[in-house]
C-alpha cells in the first residue's frame, strides 16, 4: 500500500494481508477494511475505532486515516481501495460527506459485502495474465463489474454509518497540513520539525502535539515510518541495492535505517527481500 493519489480512475486494488501499525496517511481512494481474523485498530482522525472479526470500515476519499495493531495475535484483514468513480450513485456522498463513526459491526455487516469483495479478488486474481493480453473490447465487462460490486459494497454498508457534510465536521487543518507535508517531503535529508513549522507557518509545539496526541507518536518516530514503508515497497518491487533503497528512501544513514527496520521487521532487509520474493514464487 503506497501513501497517497496512488489510484487511476480505472484502477483498484484489493489484498488480504497481516495487520500491522500503519502511519496516518491520505489518499482520493476510498478504503475498506475487512478484518477476517485477530484485532485492528481504524483510526480516522482523532477517532480510533476497535475492529473485531468480521466488522466492516470505510474510509472516505481525502480523509486522514491510519492503523494500529495492539494484540499479540496475528491481525489480517482485506483492503479494498477504489476511486471514487467506480462508487457511481454514491460518489457524491463519498466527496461531500464523511461518517461519524467508520466501522459496521459485524452483526450488521450483509453478507453481499463479503460476497462482493471476494468477486474483487477474482477479478484482481493475477493468474489470470497467464491468458495472455485482453483486447480492449473485453476490458469494459470487467471494468463494468468492478464498479457494479464496489457499489453493492456501498448500498450495504453506507446505511449503516451515520453521515454529516464535511464542512460541518470540525476542522482539523493543521492535522491534514502535516499529514501532507510529511507526505511529500519525506524523502528530502533536510526535512525536520523546526523547518516544517516554519513552511506551514505554525510553532514548533502546535505540530509537535499533533504527533503526540493525534498520532501517538514523535516527528522522528513518523518520519522514519513514512520511510520504512517506501524501503518495503522499493525491496518489493525493484532490484535495487540495499544501499540504494535506503537512500531513496530518505534515510541518510545506514546504520539507521538497519536499526528501525531491525525494531520493526525483526529482520534485515537482505533477508526481508528474500522472503518476500520467496512468498511471491509460491
Amino acid at each position: 500500500m503506497h501513501f497517497f493519489y496512488e489510484l487511476k480512475e480505472d484502477q483498484m486494488e484489493i489484498y488480504e494481508k497481516e495487520s500491522v501499525h500503519y502511519p496516518p496517511h491520505i489518499h482520493k481512494s476510498m478504503e475498506c477494511i475487512y478484518v477476517t481474523s485477530g484485532t485492528l485498530e481504524l483510526g480516522v482522525g482523532e477517532t480510533l475505532c476497535h475492529m473485531e472479526p468480521g466488522d466492516f470500515g470505510v474510509v472516505f476519499p481525502n480523509v486522514i486515516h491510519h492503523y494500529q495493531v495492539f494484540s499479540r495475535e496475528e491481525s489480517r484483514a482485506l483492503y479494498f481501495l477504489a476511486p471514487p468513480s467506480f462508487a457511481g450513485f454514491f460518489s457524491e456522498q463519498l466527496l461531500t460527506c464523511q461518517p461519524l463513526g467508520p466501522v459496521v459491526p459485524s452483526g450488521h455487516v450483509h453478507r453481499d459485502i463479503p460476497y462482493a469483495l471476494e468477486r474483487l479478488r477474482e477479478l484482481e486474481n493475477p493468474r489470470d495474465a497467464r491468458l495472455g493480453k485482453i483486447k480492449d473490447e473485453e476490458e469494459l465487462p470487467g471494468t463494468v463489474l468492478r464498479q457494479a460490486f464496489t457499489q453493492v459494497i456501498l448500498a450495504r454498508a453506507l446505511p449503516f454509518l451515520e453521515l454529516r457534510r464535511r464542512e460541518e465536521q470540525p476542522g482539523h487543518d493543521i492535522v491534514y497540513d502535516a499529514v501532507v507535508y510529511m507526505a511529500k517531503h519525506y524523502g528530502d535529508e533536510e526535512v525536520s520539525l523546526t523547518k516544517m513549522a516554519q513552511d506551514l507557518g505554525y510553532s514548533p509545539f502546535a505540530l509537535s502535539r499533533v504527533f503526540s496526541g493525534t498520532f501517538h507518536t514523535n516527528f522522528n518516530q513518523y518520519l522514519n515510518e513514512l520511510r520504512l514503508n517506501q524501503a518495503v515497497a522499493l525491496l518489493q518491487s525493484s532490484e535495487d541495492s540495499i544501499t540504494d533503497v535506503a537512500m531513496n528512501a530518505g534515510f541518510t544513514s545506514m546504520r539507521t535505517f538497519n536499526r528501525v527496520f531491525q525494531e520493526r521487521f525483526h529482520t534485515t532487509p537482505r533477508e526481508y527481500r528474500k522472503r518476500h520474493a520467496a512468498e511471491v514464487d509460491i
